[in-house]
């Protein structure tokens, strides 16, 4: 066998030995990641309260990730309104880091529709950042998602409306293009943010609260009771952050009533002539 040969066949046992030895590191690492999932999840079965652990980390990672993305895109796009301005303060996730008067209705709402607190907590302290900026009260804003949604960030009704909100995304879906696209309107703070500028819309334009929500729910006659139901719980959402005791009595979510015509977005009016100051 001549020298070349010998360094061929070198070679080619070399190459073949590195390749078993990667196949077998590789087999044996899967089956570490295997055995350290299956412990993972054992763990968390047996301790409910890790497991709770990890989803508060998880959901302020997420929180914390979609306020970075929002405020890169507020970087590089021309914000239309003061809705879409996404404040630069840090996320909230616990009831203790709420004043207490919001923190007092994160916890009514959390009970009567039956919310994990985290997520509520969220909600609650984006409302009241968004009605301090739109001089609409935080607790109509909290109403108009209860009486739509009964907070369930993923309802969708028969006509398209969708999200906490229950925003026309169909009709409003250049509103969600800070937020990157129509699909941003199953994000609950998205959804939000779009919903209050909605409203905020419909009540400027309307001239009125009450003349806003019927516009809002899209009714040209009766609104079957929608604007009645958003204004009660409205009232009863005051009277928990003025710290009254007030039961958390069944939900009620009302459906919108069948519209004949979906509102457009509306015009702003030079002057604004409705819309609630914070107290």
């Amino acid at each position: 066998m001549t020298a070349c040969h010998r360094l061929a066949h070198g070679l080619q046992c070399a190459v073949s030995v590195a390749a078993q030895g990667c196949f077998d590191l590789a087999r044996n690492g899967v089956v570490l990641l295997g055995i350290a999932v299956l412990f993972v999840a054992l763990v968390f079965v047996a301790r409910p309260e890790l497991r709770h652990v990890g989803e508060l980390q998880l959901f302020d990672l997420l929180h914390r990730r979609q306020i970075a993305a929002w405020e890169e895109a507020q970087a590089t796009t021309q914000a239309t309104t003061q809705v879409t301005n996404i404040p630069r303060r840090p996320p909230v996730t616990l009831p203790k880091q709420l004043p207490k008067p919001q923190a007092a209705v994160a916890a009514w709402l959390s009970k009567k529709y039956r919310v994990a607190p985290e997520p509520m907590v969220a909600v609650v302290a984006e409302a009241y950042e968004l009605g301090r900026r739109t001089r609409i009260e935080p607790t109509l804003i909290l109403a108009v998602m209860a009486v739509e949604s009964g907070f369930n960030p993923f309802a969708q009704s028969s006509m398209g409306a969708q999200g906490l909100m229950q925003v026309m995304t169909r009709v409003h879906s250049d509103k969600y293009r800070v937020f990157g696209g129509r699909f941003a309107a199953f994000d609950p703070l998205a959804n939000l943010h779009v919903g209050v500028r909605v409203l905020q819309d419909c009540i400027r334009a309307a001239g009125s609260i009450e003349g806003g929500l019927r516009s809002y729910v899209g009714a040209t006659a009766g609104d079957g009771g929608y604007t009645a139901k958003v204004l009660a719980e409205h009232a009863r959402l005051r009277q928990v952050a003025q710290g009254h005791r007030v039961p958390t009595i069944a939900p009620t979510t009302a459906s919108r009533p069948q519209p004949t015509v979906v509102p457009p977005t509306l015009a702003w009016r030079a002057e604004p002539t409705a819309g609630v100051a914070m107290e």
